[in-house]
């Protein structure tokens, strides 16, 4: 997803008190100017367009073609609206489709049927897992995408429609709805191989002892698998709804793959677990390793010490102020007494080895 937009700053609204169905933007704008693409396609043909507003819509009952209407940028409720009046979209599934903090859900209207996704990246830079709210609206032969900025998340299934490959142009709006949500789910991985990579460079760190912010690090990463997990954990169901339904709008040659789209989103969610317990037992292994450093710095202190403590006997018991100390008045004294000295920390090293302290 692209950085956002200076328009972006617009301050987002509040749905508190408003009456179910209200149409409104809850999010941040991240686009100057919303786009409308539309691709017409089958499988001999295809048709790409930029449309400026909802009026260049037309429509058409022609079994013989796909419409994906692809929305880029969700801020203009009247626009919004619009579109929704033009293809009979319920109320209440234009409300989630606007309001961006509502969790990925799968419902079914009698227009047609609404899946909500989050689609998500990862900055490299900050670390950061960023969310965009994704809607897909489809009913017979239609399909509507919205999305929040003018990045194409779609643009693999874009490309395999418009070059003809796969058994996209074969198929319905269903089976564009499963690719498209299929497109998503891939990406996820791709973000769980970033953190994965992270949590490895953060390991040989820990291992090798850097004090690099290794504590917070770890926090942070923390962070970003509780927000993809928050993400999943609800798409999963949807998914399985969808999997599920026994809607005369999804063929059943579309099951087989929407089942496979299931098992994924299981598996990054295994993925997820094991990273979260990764970075548990990597805060683990960074306390332990701080304890160990810890105890050698004391090992070697304590060691220090012992060596000194009977050198500064010595160096005491002949550093007192009494008149007759004999040993005083030996002409080599001061040589036998450093002799004494050096043989007490040979042998107390000697020891030390021998009992293996050192």
């Amino acid at each position: 997803m692209n950085k956002t937009n200076p328009q972006s700053k617009k301050k987002s609204k509040s749905k508190q008190g408003l009456a179910p169905g209200s149409i409104v933007f809850t999010g941040n704008r991240k686009v100057e100017k919303v786009q409308l693409h539309h691709l017409r396609y089958n499988k001999e043909t295809h048709q790409e367009l930029v449309l400026n507003n909802h009026s260049e819509i037309i429509l058409e009952d022609n079994d013989n073609f796909i419409d994906w209407y692809d929305l880029r940028g969700i801020h203009d409720e009247e626009l919004i609206t619009n579109i929704g009046q033009a293809f009979h979209i319920h109320p209440l599934a234009l409300e989630v489709v606007l309001d961006i903090n509502h969790r990925p859900k799968y419902e079914e209207y009698l227009s047609g049927t609404l899946i909500l996704i989050k689609a998500i990246s990862f900055s490299k830079e900050k670390k950061t897992v960023q969310l965009e709210h994704v809607s897909l609206f489809f009913s017979k032969d239609l399909l509507i995408s919205f999305q929040e900025d003018h990045s194409d998340v779609f643009a693999s299934v874009r490309k395999r429609i418009l070059s003809k490959k796969g058994r996209i142009s074969d198929r319905g709006a269903d089976y564009l709805a499963f690719a498209l949500a299929d497109a998503i789910v891939d990406n996820y991985y791709l973000v769980l191989d970033e953190v994965e990579s992270n949590i490895e460079i953060l390991e040989d760190n820990i291992l090798e002892g850097q004090e690099i912010q290794i504590k917070e690090q770890i926090h942070h990463l923390k962070k970003q698998i509780i927000l993809i997990r928050k993400q999943v954990a609800p798409l999963r169901e949807a998914i399985s709804k969808f999997s599920k339904s026994d809607s005369d709008l999804i063929a059943d040659s579309s099951q087989l793959f929407i089942r496979d789209l299931y098992d994924h989103t299981i598996q990054i969610m295994d993925m997820i677990d094991s990273h979260r317990d990764i970075l548990n037992g990597l805060q683990d292994l960074y306390i332990s390793e701080i304890s160990n450093r810890m105890n050698q710095i004391m090992k070697v202190l304590t060691i220090i010490t012992t060596l000194f403590v009977p050198l500064s006997f010595l160096a005491g018991l002949y550093g007192m102020n009494f008149d007759h100390i004999p040993e005083l008045h030996m002409k080599n004294g001061y040589y036998i007494l450093l002799g004494i000295m050096v043989t007490l920390v040979i042998i107390l090293l000697s020891w030390f080895r021998n009992k293996k302290w050192i």
